[in-house]
C-alpha cells in the first residue's frame, strides 16, 4: 500500500479533529492497566533482547502523475499532478539495509528536516523466551510509541484504515500514544516487522521544530489477566435437552461494553487487509454508529447515522437502527429519521436504496436482511416517528415489509401491525418476520417463492402470554436452522420445528444480536444499555462476503 501525501494529510486532518470519547465503558479494560512485563525499546539492552536494530530514514516529498476524480469517485479522470512520500517503507518486504543505523537511546535525536516534514524508523523484533521471569508464551504484545508529533504504524506491512478509527495504527493525535496489540498469542521466536512513519505538526501551520520519539516499548499482559477483567452476568434458561447441541452447559454471557442510550441493529465486519474484524452497532438515541474491536476498544464510526434535520430535536430515535452487509461487504443501513434504507459505496458516496413505496414516505426502516440472490428485505413500522403510529409525518397506512430488487421495491406483507425483526432460514425457503406488539408477540413465517414474493404465511411461534415486558425485536438464525429472538425475558432460541429449547438471559433487556468473530460462533447480542457476547456450538448465518456461515 502505498501512502500518498494527499492522503496523509487528510487522514491527519479527519484524525485530529475525530473524537474517541464515548459513554462505554470497555470490559476488559486490561490494556489500561499495567502490563505484566515491558521491553523498553528505546535503551539498548531491549533493543538487544528481541535481537533488533532501529534503522532511519528521512522522507522526501515529491510531485508524481495522477488522475482526477472521475465518474466513480475515484482517481479515473484526466491526468494531473499531485504529491506523494518517498519511500514508501511500510511494506514488510522493504530493504532498509542501506538506512543509517541508530542506537536506540538516539531515538530521542531530532531529525527529519524541520516544519513540513516525515520520516521513518524500522525495528524487527523477535519475541524472546523470558522477560525477566515473565513467560511471553500465549501473552497480548501490546507496541507502543510516542513521536513528537505524530505516527503510524505499519506491523508486517500492513496499515489497517477503519473509518472512526482514533489511534491504534493510525494518527492518535498531538504527542499522544500510538497503541498497537501486534497479537494475542504471542509466541517465542517469532519475528515482526514494524515500521513507523512519523510527521511534524501542526500541519496546518508547520513548526521550526523536528521529529523524535519520545518513548517506544512492547508491553505484554498474560492472557489470565483478560479471564479475570470479563464480567459475566447472566444465564442460560434450559428447557429443552436439545439445548446442549446448540450452546455448552458451561457457556457464559460475558458483558463487553456499556453505558449507552439504547443499543441496536449489530453487524460483524470480517477482518480484511490486515484489519481485524469488529462489531458495528447503532444507538439511535444518540443518532450514532458505533465500532468494537476484539479488545472491547469502543469507538465512533458514523455520527449523524440517521438524520441530520433541524427537527432532530423532536425524535427520540432518529439515528440509524438496523444494519448488515451485502455479499460484496458494503454497509447497508436503515435510517430512521431520514426514512430510507442506504447504502455506503467504497468510496463512502451513499446509494439510497429504498425511500418511498408507490411516491409515499416509508415509514422508519426497522430491520433487515439480504437474500443470497442479492434482493434486500426490510421492515417499515413508524417507531422511528417522533409520534410513532400517530404521527402527522406518516404517509403509509400500514407498517410493510419490503422487497428491493434490481432498483424496484414491492411490498411482500403488510400481515403485522408493527414487523420489527427479520431472518432468512438457512435455506432461505422460508422467512422470518416478528412483531412489535405487547398484544401479539408472535413470529411469521412465510413461504419465499422463486421470484422473491412471500406466501402462506402462518404462526410459526407465539409468546403473546410470556412473563416479561419486552415485546420482539431482533432475530437470527444459524447454520442449523435455529431460531433466536429477542423477546419477553431475554434472548429465545427455537428449533426449526417451533420447539422453544431455551432462553439466555441478561441483566437488561436484549433487543438484537449478530454472529461475530473468524469462526462465526460467538453471538453479540445489543441490550438496553450494554453489548454482551456467548459463544455457541453452532455457526450463525452471517451477511457479507462470508454469508451462509
Amino acid at each position: 500500500m502505498q501512502v500518498g501525501i494527499g492522503l496523509l494529510i487528510s487522514l491527519l486532518l479527519i484524525l485530529m479533529d475525530a473524537t474517541s470519547s464515548s459513554p462505554a465503558l470497555a470490559v476488559p479494560q486490561v490494556l489500561d492497566q499495567k502490563p505484566d512485563a515491558v521491553i523498553d525499546l528505546m535503551a539498548q539492552e531491549g533493543v538487544t533482547l528481541v535481537k533488533g536494530r532501529w534503522r532511519y530514514s528521512d522522507t522526501k516529498i515529491i510531485e508524481v502523475d495522477h488522475h482526477r476524480v472521475g465518474a466513480d469517485l475515484g482517481p479515473s479522470g484526466p491526468p494531473n499532478r499531485t504529491y506523494d512520500l518517498i519511500p514508501h517503507a511500510g511494506v514488510a518486504d522493504f530493504d532498509d539495509s542501506g538506512w543509517q543505523e541508530i542506537d536506540a537511546p538516539d531515538l530521542e535525536a531530532r531529525r527529519s528536516t524541520g516544519r513540513l516534514c516525515f520520516n521513518w524508523y524500522r525495528i524487527a523484533v523477535t519475541i524472546p523466551d523470558r522477560i525477566g521471569n515473565f513467560d511471553p508464551t500465549g501473552s497480548t504484545m501490546v507496541f507502543e510509541i510516542v513521536i513528537d508529533d505524530y505516527a503510524e504504524v505499519w506491523v508486517n506491512g500492513t496499515l489497517p484504515l477503519v473509518l472512526g478509527q482514533t489511534g491504534g495504527q493510525v494518527i492518535k493525535g498531538f504527542n499522544a500514544p500510538n497503541r498497537v496489540v501486534v497479537t494475542r498469542r504471542a509466541r517465542p521466536g517469532d519475528r515482526i516487522q514494524l515500521a513507523v512513519l512519523g510527521a511534524n505538526g501542526p500541519l496546518s501551520k508547520p513548526p521550526g521544530n523536528f521529529i523524535w520519539v519520545r518513548s517506544a516499548s512492547l508491553d505484554f499482559y498474560a492472557q489470565s489477566r483478560f479471564e479475570s477483567a470479563r464480567e459475566r452476568v447472566g444465564g442460560i434458561v434450559r428447557v429443552d435437552p436439545a439445548l446442549d447441541q446448540v450452546i455448552s452447559s458451561t457457556a457464559v454471557v460475558e458483558k463487553l461494553a456499556g453505558g449507552f442510550s439504547f443499543t441496536e441493529g449489530p453487524v460483524w465486519v470480517p477482518g480484511k487487509d490486515g484489519v481485524e474484524g469488529y462489531l458495528l452497532f447503532s444507538v439511535p438515541n444518540d443518532n450514532l454508529i458505533y465500532r468494537m474491536t476484539a479488545d472491547g476498544d469502543v469507538s465512533v464510526f458514523r455520527t449523524k447515522s440517521g438524520y441530520a434535520g433541524f427537527d432532530i430535536g423532536e425524535y427520540h430515535q432518529p439515528g440509524s437502527n438496523g444494519l448488515t452487509l451485502d455479499r460484496q461487504g458494503r454497509l447497508t443501513i436503515n435510517q430512521h429519521g431520514n426514512r430510507r434504507v442506504i447504502r455506503v459505496e467504497p468510496h463512502g458516496d451513499i446509494t439510497v436504496l429504498a425511500d418511498r413505496y408507490q411516491g409515499r414516505r416509508l415509514n422508519s426502516p426497522n430491520d433487515l436482511v439480504y437474500k443470497s440472490d442479492g434482493s434486500l428485505y426490510f421492515t417499515d413500522p413508524p417507531f422511528g416517528l417522533p409520534k410513532v403510529f400517530d404521527d402527522p409525518r406518516k404517509e403509509l397506512p400500514f407498517s410493510g415489509v419490503y422487497r428491493v430488487a434490481n432498483g424496484k421495491i414491492d411490498l411482500v406483507t403488510d400481515d403485522l401491525d408493527a414487523p420489527n425483526g427479520i431472518a432468512f432460514s438457512t435455506d432461505e425457503r422460508f422467512l422470518y418476520v416478528n412483531n412489535w406488539n405487547q398484544k401479539k408477540k408472535v413470529i411469521m413465517r412465510y413461504d419465499v417463492q422463486p421470484d422473491g414474493r412471500l406466501s402462506n404465511g402462518r404462526v410459526f411461534f407465539d409468546m403473546t402470554t410470556a412473563p416479561g415486558e419486552d415485546a420482539l425485536d431482533g432475530m437470527k438464525v444459524d447454520m442449523k436452522g435455529n431460531v433466536y429472538c429477542t423477546g419477553p425475558g431475554g434472548l429465545w432460541i427455537i428449533s426449526p420445528e417451533g420447539r422453544h429449547l431455551g432462553t439466555i438471559t441478561f441483566p437488561e433487556n436484549p433487543h438484537n444480536l449478530a454472529w461475530g468473530d473468524d469462526d462465526g460462533k460467538t453471538l453479540y447480542i445489543t441490550a438496553v444499555s450494554g453489548i454482551y457476547k456467548i459463544r455457541t456450538h453452532v455457526a450463525g448465518v452471517r451477511p457479507g462476503p462470508q454469508a451462509g456461515s
